[in-house]
């Protein structure tokens, strides 16, 4: 879902979304609040699962995210699933205005585990007992208790991540994983994200193939015409210029050996020469790290791309409902594949 629509739009747009036949919506969390925009679109669709992908962690109570998620996975009959990522230190720090902490995998580890042992709380209607390195959680009267509710299940942990160690701790502790758009390329995720999700699970003593879901974030450019094809590319291009600025973003691009890319977006972006971004990013780039196709020709990409890398992928609808009818064919396809 385009994260800047505003909140009456989100209606529509996850109505229609159910209609096209996907199996989920994903809330990103940019302009508006993660949670509030995943209540709004449950609230107003009947089937599909809604993940926000993902939740801000470290700028929220734990407890705080367990009351909110476990009030949506409640409003929906259980399709609501709790996407949750780090974000990098300067967004944690100066757009919020809270602590970032030196030990982020530590303290997202033990924040899932916050979280966990809150939504125990609310299932039974006793007290957490969870205290790590990072957060204390042992208080929780009756009153302040929605509990004791059997009936309502705790919602599914994704984490989000790009560097190995997030992908381990994904391995170890969540229920299933969203690679970044900027590092979903099949090597990428062959080479370093699928791996390190393995030795985690091995180190916690779990078995990911009993119930843990990776979800492939890769970005598409996709049209129903050759022009189409064309617009679509540069828009991709401008978006994936500014996320590649991030130095936390930069695995991919060390992959392929143009590690000097992201230092040259980012001294174009210390000169405010933002419409300059996009020239950085070559064809043999794009070409590289995106798949590419019109309407005809995706399910075939999509399929042989990322066959056996995952078992979900993200594919945003187009921007022009007149085109909804072979979108529908196209998801369609996918699932069958």
């Amino acid at each position: 879902m385009d994260p800047r629509l505003p909140l009456p739009a989100v209606l529509e747009h996850a109505a229609r979304v159910e209609r096209l036949g996907y199996d989920g919506l994903h809330v990103a969390e940019t302009v508006h609040d993660a949670m509030a925009v995943a209540l709004l679109a449950a609230e107003h669709t009947e089937r599909i699962v809604v993940r926000t992908s993902v939740a801000l962690a470290f700028t929220r109570s734990p407890t705080l995210v367990a009351y909110a998620a476990w009030d949506i996975a409640k409003l929906s009959g259980g399709r609501f699933q709790l996407g949750l990522g780090t974000q990098i230190r300067q967004n944690i720090e100066d757009r919020y205005g809270v602590p970032f902490g030196d030990d982020p995998i530590g303290r997202l580890r033990d924040y899932v585990g916050a979280v966990r042992a809150v939504f125990g709380a609310f299932a039974t209607g006793a007290s957490p007992s969870y205290e790590s390195t990072h957060y204390r959680v042992t208080r929780l009267q009756p009153y302040f208790n929605p509990g004791p509710d059997a009936e309502t299940a705790p919602p599914a942990i994704y984490l989000g991540g790009v560097q190995r160690r997030a992908c381990a701790l994904a391995g170890a502790v969540a229920d299933g994983f969203v690679s970044h758009p900027t590092n979903s390329n099949p090597r990428y995720l062959t080479e370093t994200c699928l791996p390190a999700l393995a030795e985690g699970a091995a180190e916690s003593g779990r078995d990911l193939g009993v119930g843990f879901e990776v979800v492939v974030g890769s970005p598409v450019i996709t049209g129903a015409s050759p022009g189409a094809l064309a617009a679509e590319r540069q828009r991709q291009r401008r978006l994936l210029a500014f996320l590649y600025s991030t130095p936390a973003y930069a695995p991919t691009l060390e992959l392929y050996g143009w590690p000097e890319l992201g230092p040259r977006l980012r001294e174009l972006i210390r000169h405010d020469r933002w419409d300059d971004l996009a020239a950085v990013l070559s064809d043999e780039v794009l070409e590289t790290l995106v798949p590419s196709g019109t309407f005809d020709e995706l399910p075939g990409l999509l399929l042989d791309r990322f066959a056996g890398l995952g078992q979900g992928l993200m594919l945003n609808p187009p921007a022009d409902p007149s085109h909804d009818d072979a979108f529908a064919a196209i998801v369609a396809s996918l699932q069958a594949g």
